[in-house]
């Protein structure tokens, strides 16, 4: 017991159970237009996937019309979405990324 302890404490601390942010999935969408070289660019560059990942993202979008890309807390989907969806609009593509609760 420290000077500090109020009597009958023994300077034990508890701590609330951590939180963990709630986590968002971020999909790519096919269309007719952005080109597979431009998709693979943005999931390199944006989201941060290897070339070789950022390959089947984009293939399994062109097949199934949509892919999730990664899973990350709102605030960084958000970022990335936007920073995708200017990316793609400055090269004059209607690429588009959407996100969704995990789970």
């Amino acid at each position: 017991m420290t000077d500090q302890d109020p009597p009958g404490q023994t300077g034990t601390v508890t701590k609330a159970p951590t939180r963990l942010a709630p986590r968002y999935r971020v999909l790519v969408h096919n269309d007719d237009v952005t080109t597979m070289e431009f998709v693979v660019k943005v999931l390199i560059e944006v989201f941060g996937l290897n070339a070789e990942r950022a390959m089947k993202v984009m293939a399994e979008a062109h097949f199934k019309n949509v892919a999730l890309v990664t899973v990350l807390p709102l605030e960084e989907a958000e970022f990335r979405v936007e920073k995708a969806h200017a990316m793609a609009r400055g090269a004059m593509y209607p690429l588009t990324f959407s996100y969704e609760p995990e789970g």
